[in-house]
């Protein structure tokens, strides 16, 4: 392990990333990835998986003897595509609650692998009704899996998780939540907010590195899945929990180095503790909003529904502006920023994420407000009426 002073001497440049991940880590974290070889089946590797996989159940407060982890290779999308062809009985349905750019990925999913689902669309900038949620459980009484997203990123919307999981147990379903942009930030109570199986990837709320994702959930509901279609063989959760179980590795070759980080951002974010880390991300969060106030930016999502991790705020109605020669002025001073993901609207968003603090927020804005001078953007922001 490298002694900060070492750290130091490297002069690793350290960037503000204010888009919605990867995040802005440590230089421990980015330096613990700096291991000698070792081969994945040592018992040594795996005793560290599964100190590991405890430890992400650790996080959303989950009974290890009733949840588990599991891990994979990838990106979020991932375990959403995991988790939708893993956990479908044979001619059961899938209810998607939509209302934006994440869930629609997982309905994408669904018709990929041509399972029969219901897509339940609200708009992206309203939390989903959940009058129109149990009526589509009472309607199709063969649904046998409830999915949405936590914390719809592209957006910054926060959606009701406790009560659309109380909906789907109601009527008999597991419940999936895409968490990959709220896990490790937002606190989460597996048990409390009626989840079977939540998801996210390493380099969001744990602040590690890309490439190893991991799936929380109900250990019965994975060993009944056995007997479920096998719709994947990379991507099936129960193959990869059984490998796991047996073995203590993974069932294909883990990113060995990724692991040693992801490692290390866990002995963090313990050290931090739950109650700081969101603390700290509230305070990045505040800071977003009293500057961006003080220019007079729009928010698209109404406040008391964002989730304290993202905002996408409106591109003004200025001829100079150009989001483009914004983004690439803040970049070559160490800054990035990140476009919207809302299908009809023109928005940019800047995220809490990541080893930052409100310091790093006022820092970024003398930056940006350089480059709207630059760019002769009015300021006051300019919005016409609706």
């Amino acid at each position: 392990m490298f002694d900060l002073k070492t750290i130091a001497s490297l002069g690793i440049r350290r960037n503000i990333l204010l888009n919605p991940g990867p995040s802005t880590t440590t230089d421990t974290v980015k330096m613990a990835q700096v291991v000698p070889d070792i081969c994945p089946r040592e018992k040594e590797f795996a005793s560290m998986m599964k100190e590991l996989r405890s430890d992400l159940v650790k996080i959303v407060h989950g009974d290890l003897e009733k949840y588990t982890s599991v891990l994979f290779c990838g990106s979020g999308t991932l375990n959403i595509d995991v988790c939708i062809n893993s956990l479908l009985p044979e001619g059961k349905r899938i209810l998607i609650v939509n209302n934006g750019a994440y869930s629609s990925r997982a309905a994408e999913i669904c018709q990929y692998y041509g399972l029969p689902f219901l897509d339940l669309k609200f708009p992206e900038n309203e939390q989903p009704d959940l009058s129109k949620v149990e009526a589509a459980l009472k309607q199709h009484p063969d649904i046998a899996l409830v999915h949405t997203t936590h914390h719809e990123t592209g957006t910054g919307i926060l959606n009701p998780i406790r009560e659309i999981g109380a909906l789907a147990h109601k009527y008999g379903a597991v419940f999936t939540v895409d968490t990959t942009s709220s896990l490790a930030m937002r606190p989460i109570d597996i048990e409390k907010d009626n989840i079977d199986f939540c998801m996210a990837s390493a380099q969001k709320g744990l602040m590690a590195m890309t490439g190893l994702s991991f799936i929380i959930g109900n250990r019965s509901i994975i060993e009944a899945s056995a007997h479920y279609p096998k719709r994947s063989y990379y991507c099936n959760l129960f193959l990869q929990y059984d490998f796991f179980e047996k073995t203590g590795q993974m069932h294909f070759t883990p990113p060995v180095q990724t692991i040693y980080a992801a490692r290390q951002a866990l002995n963090e974010y313990f050290a931090e503790g739950e109650d700081a880390k969101w603390a700290r991300h509230t305070r990045v969060f505040n800071a977003i909003h009293e500057e961006l106030d003080q220019l007079g930016f729009r928010d698209y999502i109404q406040r008391d529904l964002q989730s304290g991790l993202v905002v996408s705020v409106l591109y003004p109605d200025d001829p100079n502006w150009d989001f483009e020669k914004i983004h690439d002025y803040c970049y070559q001073r160490g800054f990035t920023i990140y476009p919207g993901k809302i299908s009809h609207t023109d928005t940019f968003r800047l995220c809490a994420l990541g080893a930052i603090d409100a310091p790093d927020i006022h820092d970024f804005f003398r930056v940006f407000r350089e480059a709207l001078g630059e760019l002769h953007v009015t300021t006051p922001i300019i919005y016409k009426e609706n």
